[in-house]
């Protein structure tokens, strides 16, 4: 397995408008591109009882992006397996609890709020990616 990655949404609570962050390097998953190679597992969202928690990487995001703790929360139910060469990877979801997206932390990170819409020049395996996010969110 190499390292997982996290991709964070902002559900507006009167609106439910759905926004994804698009990181510095140009990617929903943080906080590195995933392969060129990479897509998504023939299996790609796992319902084993035997899950490994993203709470490392919820706390390493909220670090990343000088949020304070509590401001990312795991997706129950949304954990993605993505292979290439150089191994697989899980990826995990996780919405932000603030009421407004943290617009100021993740500009000065080099990245931006995208709806799903303007995820389209993103590479496939990412926009498999949030295809399945976004049917998790909407339930």
């Amino acid at each position: 397995m190499t390292d997982p990655r996290l991709i964070m949404y902002h559900k507006q609570s009167t609106s439910a408008r759905t926004r994804f962050l698009k990181l510095g390097y140009g990617g929903v998953c943080g906080f590195a591109a995933l392969p060129s190679e990479a897509e998504l597992a023939e299996r790609s969202i796992d319902d084993s009882k035997l899950v490994a928690h993203p709470a490392c990487l919820l706390r390493d995001a909220e670090t990343r992006l000088g949020l304070p703790s509590g401001s990312l929360e795991a997706e129950k139910g949304y954990r993605c397996r993505v292979s290439s060469p150089a191994g697989a990877t899980e990826v995990f979801l996780a919405r932000f609890t603030t009421i407004d997206p943290p617009f100021e932390e993740a500009a000065a990170q080099g990245g931006a709020f995208i709806d799903l819409t303007q995820a389209r020049g993103l590479p496939p395996v990412e926009l498999g990616l949030l295809r399945l996010a976004y049917e998790k969110i909407l339930g």
